[in-house]
């Protein structure tokens, strides 16, 4: 699959969000403690990713349907996505080496990627 310039530049600053998060727990830690929190935002973060990947799939399925069918897949999408953050958010809060907060910060980056582009766009 053929990612647009949109997708790519959302995955760009997901990963630009995270690298961001792991480094200022690195400071704020400065041991070796961060490493439950930079386990949280790489996970958080690969969702986001894959999240970049459904939309741009589920957009590009959408496109070919009816208008009855797109709108029914488009709903079950959106659902597919917020179980799947529920599922990793789950695991963060469940495993004790995966910290919560670097999950929350992981899947924040999507939210703060699409903020960022709408920005970005109408400059």
């Amino acid at each position: 699959m053929r990612l647009s310039d949109l997708a790519k530049r959302m995955v760009s600053t997901i990963l630009i969000i995270a690298l961001i998060c792991v480094l200022g727990s690195v400071i704020y830690y400065r041991s070796l403690d961060f490493l439950p929190f930079m386990f949280g935002v790489l996970m958080g973060s690969a969702l986001s990713v894959a999240k970049v990947f459904l939309v741009e799939h589920t957009v590009d399925k959408a496109l070919t349907m009816n208008k009855k069918l797109a709108g029914s897949y488009v709903g079950i999408q959106h659902l597919l996505r917020l179980f799947l953050s529920g599922v990793v958010l789950f695991l963060g809060a469940i495993v004790p080496q995966i910290s919560l907060w670097g999950v929350f910060a992981g899947i924040l980056a999507f939210q703060l990627a699409v903020f960022n582009i709408r920005f970005t766009l109408k400059n």
